[in-house]
């Protein structure tokens, strides 16, 4: 037995949207620029909506590879935090100097800001202002 082979949508005389929602939705993909990611070509101001910016080139990639170097000041150095560091024996106490290795707390370079006290510091790099202020101060900058 046949089955009635008529198209759903040749019975909706009179409708304009035939059952699938408002006019514009049921057009062909020229409505939405093309399918899928079509239409991200280059062209001025027209972009896919929610699309990524992965058209063109971006930034530049460095040919060498440079070690980051982890700078500290003096202004780090307060009272309580160097009795914290005192309690945890990540610095020493000589005498009457604060003996703080940079090393051992992950830095490498002293910079000059803040005031220091009367300390011994260890590091890799320093500023000229943080040497200066230290020796000003009584203390000691120990290159290693």
């Amino acid at each position: 037995m046949v089955v009635n082979k008529r198209k759903k949508s040749g019975r909706y005389r009179g409708r304009s949207n035939h059952g699938h929602g408002a006019r514009k939705k049921r057009r062909g993909a020229g409505s939405r620029g093309g399918r899928g990611n079509a239409g991200t070509g280059k062209r001025a101001g027209q972009k896919k909506a929610g699309m990524p910016l992965q058209l063109g080139r971006h930034g530049f990639t460095s040919k060498s590879v440079t070690a980051r170097i982890e700078s500290i000041n003096f202004d780090y150095f307060t009272p309580k935090k160097i009795t914290q560091l005192l309690a945890e024996k990540k610095i020493a106490k000589e005498e009457d100097r604060v003996v703080i290795d940079l090393a051992t707390l992950g830095y490498q370079k002293l910079l000059g800001s803040g005031t220091p006290g009367r300390w011994k510091i260890s590091c890799q790099y320093c500023s000229e202002k943080a040497k200066q202020k230290l020796e000003e101060a009584g203390g000691e900058v120990v290159i290693a």
